[in-house]
């Protein structure tokens, strides 16, 4: 279960999300929090760019293995606005990050696109645990994956 003190780093994860939708970037946002509760690193998507690895999971785990020891990074939790693609669950994976916690599934941002008619992306949708059997893994939060369905709702009808 979410707890109060940890909703702060997913709402956190959603106006990352919110921030890149504003540069014009599919609406993506993470946070890297440490055992004590300290956020070490954040990001949001900037695929825009043509580089679609550009995924804040993804960098985060880069992020995680230049700067953290295996321990500190065993310890750690990712907060995400939505659960992680496949390739970022195996950066995740390969990475020894410890949980992570997401505002919105894969399951539910594929049913939202599906039904705004965007195309299926290239790379098929899977949950993490299907990727990395161990991880820890919680989420959706009801009231945050709403807040998330709608700025892609926006990303895509360009409202």
């Amino acid at each position: 279960m979410v707890g109060e003190a940890e909703l702060r780093y997913l709402r956190r994860c959603v106006e990352l999300a919110a921030e890149a939708l504003q540069e014009g970037d599919e609406p993506f946002g993470s946070v890297l929090v440490a055992a004590d509760g300290t956020i070490l690193a954040e990001d949001h998507n900037r695929v825009a760019s043509g580089d679609r690895t550009r995924h804040p999971e993804f960098e985060l785990a880069r992020w995680a293995a230049a700067n953290m020891t295996p321990g500190e990074r065993a310890v750690a939790t990712v907060f995400t606005s939505g659960e992680h693609c496949p390739m970022c669950a195996a950066a995740h994976g390969w990475v020894g990050l410890g949980r992570i916690v997401y505002a919105s599934s894969s399951e539910q941002l594929a049913g939202w696109l599906a039904e705004l008619g965007v195309p299926a992306p290239p790379v098929r949708t899977l949950p993490i645990r299907e990727v990395v059997p161990g991880a820890v893994v919680e989420g959706p939060v009801p009231g945050l994956a709403e807040e998330v369905r709608e700025l892609h709702r926006r990303f895509h009808r360009g409202s």
